[in-house]
């Protein structure tokens, strides 16, 4: 979470405080500790903001395919389709209780089925593990011919993509939609560098490129045109599923969302596409202190409950 927050003047006092209350998890020394201490320090983060769920919803964990899953279930009859959701945290951070109330504020706001999945964590597991757990995961809960939209943040949001991707490499029908929450979805994180975007508060295109080595297990493996890896290398965008993708103004990810909805859309793919410019990397977690991000969920919930719909 090194950057310049000299671009704090730019956002609303709310967004302020929030980037405030968020650097106040790191202490100076939070890059001195490996990955066990920024997995200590994110999930304190997360606990740090955690809501209570929605009255009514209710939840298991278990497996889908062998992969460790948690379960949410709203109050009355679910939808027919349902949702995976793949979590953020740079590939490297995250799990069941780092987006368990995101998980379930969309289970009651879509009134939906939601399917959390704990996949695998690069540096110990690197591509495609992650990839391969969305991809069982998803399977499992398509058993039996049941409609499922694929959604995702940061990280989660590439993986919901590079499923799409996987899955018309594969000749398998597409999901019924998918939902991508600032997705970071280029081979080059560094394209954005010398924009303001790319030294952003929250997240920076250096701490990009990082946990994209990361997740190839080291620079130098990053694959090449390989749209599983990195979606905008495609060659061809047609055929894949709706897609609702949003944005942030403050993030060096902000243009692979802004490119990803313009190549859907020319490939004749159905876009919903929201950049809101006062909001940064990771507003999911400012949804409950910020008018701004609380309009930004509340597209996505209204997004997640349109696309699973379609299936009747």
């Amino acid at each position: 979470m090194t950057a310049d927050n000299s671009l704090a003047r730019w956002l609303d006092p709310e967004m302020r405080a929030f980037i405030a209350r968020t650097n106040g998890f790191y202490p100076d020394d939070a890059n001195t500790g490996g990955i066990t201490q920024s997995r200590m320090l994110y999930d304190r983060l997360c606990a740090g903001f955690r809501a209570p769920r929605p009255p009514g919803v209710q939840t298991a964990d278990g497996l889908a395919g062998g992969v460790p899953v948690r379960r949410y279930l709203p109050p009355g009859q679910p939808r027919a389709a349902a949702l995976l959701y793949l979590h953020g945290g740079g590939f490297v951070l995250g799990g069941l209780d780092s987006h368990d109330d995101v998980c379930a504020e969309l289970c009651a706001g879509a009134g939906a089925e939601v399917l959390s999945v704990d996949y695998r964590l690069a540096p110990e597991h690197v591509y495609p593990a992650a990839l391969d757990d969305a991809e069982t995961a998803y399977r499992a809960l398509c058993a039996g011919g049941r409609k499922v939209v694929v959604a995702g943040d940061s990280a989660g949001g590439h993986l919901a993509a590079g499923l799409c991707h996987r899955l018309r490499r594969l000749g398998e029908p597409q999901p019924l939609g998918q939902v991508l929450i600032y997705p970071g979805l280029s081979s080059d994180p560094l394209r954005v560098a010398g924009s303001r975007a790319a030294n952003a508060p929250m997240l920076t295109a250096a701490d990009c490129a990082y946990y994209r080595a990361m997740f190839a297990g080291g620079a130098e493996r990053l694959p090449v045109g390989d749209p599983e890896f990195a979606p905008l290398d495609a060659a061809d965008f047609a055929g894949l599923a709706p897609a609702a993708i949003f944005s942030a103004g403050f993030d060096p990810l902000g243009r692979d969302a802004e490119d990803y909805a313009a190549v859907l859309t020319a490939a004749g793919v159905a876009v919903m596409y929201r950049s809101d410019p006062g909001l940064v990397h990771g507003w999911l977690r400012a949804r409950h202190m910020s008018r701004v991000a609380a309009a930004a969920f509340a597209a996505v919930v209204r997004a997640a409950a349109g696309l699973t719909a379609l299936a009747g």
